[in-house]
């Protein structure tokens, strides 16, 4: 295996750490390629969760790693996180091979790759998550049907599921699934294509809620529009209670494009979501989970009560402000209120 330890600097959007290195390993005759991050807090002593990261359709690891800025997440939560490399097609693009279009085994390369950094370092194996973007969702999902013995839970923004993945998947265990969705992306749309074999997000949605056996009637939350210039709104649909505790959640972003909600890298053409962060969402539904479901068994989702606390106060461009004409209170309880201050 080559190790080559790399130093990035790409600023305003990244700060990067000596903990980076760009590695390969050999798979089925093939070199492949992936960036490793580990977190300055990484101790071989104590046993830590594996995030898998998987760029999107003709973008790479370091893009990805850049766009969802998951690696600061890694920081904070102190989980090891894998941007790993898909194959050139001939078009001289790198994609993942979900629709068997190709002879490449995707799974077995990110099987191996599991396989690989949990020997050079203390991983909780029982903690193995994967999440991509478009094309890496379709992916994360591919893991979920045929690696369901090393992945933990996944979580898609913008990808889907084709029809053939769902009448072949199988997976050994529940699968908690959290999907990210805008209804207005032009590329993966939200209610499928029939020509390219796309299900819609609805359908996979009910796929793995049924699968799990989770409630069928969702619990759903409102999220705060608090940007008011990103053009689009999100809600939040919850399908609980599933066998070993498992759980579908599905962020819909009303006129939302084929973007990361929170990236702070404008998509052109495309509305970003600025209410949340689509990384923090995907680390908090993650780490609720291990392989065997639900880690803390008291854990039940319920619907909040207002509380009428401020915890900020911003303007209509989502900075933190003093009271002007217009400005919103954010409540404690993920609530929001629009004031107008009249003198």
């Amino acid at each position: 295996m080559k190790k080559l330890f790399i130093t990035l600097i790409i600023t305003p959007y990244l700060i990067i750490s000596q903990n980076i290195t760009a590695e390969t390993i050999i798979h089925d005759g093939l070199e492949r390629s992936y960036i490793l991050y580990v977190p300055a807090s990484y101790s071989e002593n104590n046993p830590v969760p594996l995030v898998l990261n998987l760029h999107g359709y003709s973008s790479n690891a370091g893009q990805q790693m850049i766009y969802s800025n998951f690696h600061a997440i890694a920081d904070n939560e102190g989980f090891i996180l894998i941007h790993p490399e898909g194959t050139m097609n001939d078009l001289g693009f790198q994609f993942w091979n979900t629709g068997d279009i190709s002879s490449v085994d995707d799974v077995g390369f990110l099987s191996a790759l599991i396989d690989t950094i949990a020997f050079e370092y203390n991983i909780n194996t029982s903690r193995v998550y994967s999440m991509g973007m478009s094309n890496g969702g379709f992916m994360s999902y591919q893991l979920a049907c045929q690696l369901s013995d090393k992945i933990t839970a996944i979580a898609s923004v913008t990808g889907s599921m084709t029809t053939n993945q769902i009448t072949s998947c199988s997976p050994e265990h529940p699968v908690p699934v959290m999907q990210i969705h805008g209804t207005t992306d032009l590329t993966v749309p939200y209610n499928g294509n029939n020509l390219g074999g796309i299900s819609s997000v609805d359908n996979v949605v009910e796929y793995w809620t049924n699968f799990n056996m989770c409630d069928v009637n969702p619990i759903i939350n409102s999220i705060p529009d608090i940007n008011l210039l990103d053009l689009c709104s999100a809600e939040h649909y919850v399908y609980s209670n599933g066998d070993n505790g498992s759980s579908v959640e599905l962020y819909k972003i009303i006129n939302g494009g084929h973007t990361w909600p929170g990236a702070a890298i404008p998509l052109v053409g495309n509305n970003t979501n600025q209410d949340f962060s689509a990384s923090q969402k995907i680390w908090e539904f993650f780490n609720q989970y291990d392989i065997n479901g639900l880690i803390n068994t008291s854990f039940n989702i319920k619907e909040e009560k207002p509380r009428k606390t401020v915890r900020e106060t911003i303007n209509i461009l989502g900075q933190r402000s003093q009271k002007t004409n217009l400005y919103i209170h954010l409540y404690d309880d993920g609530s929001a209120e629009k004031k107008y201050l009249i003198k």
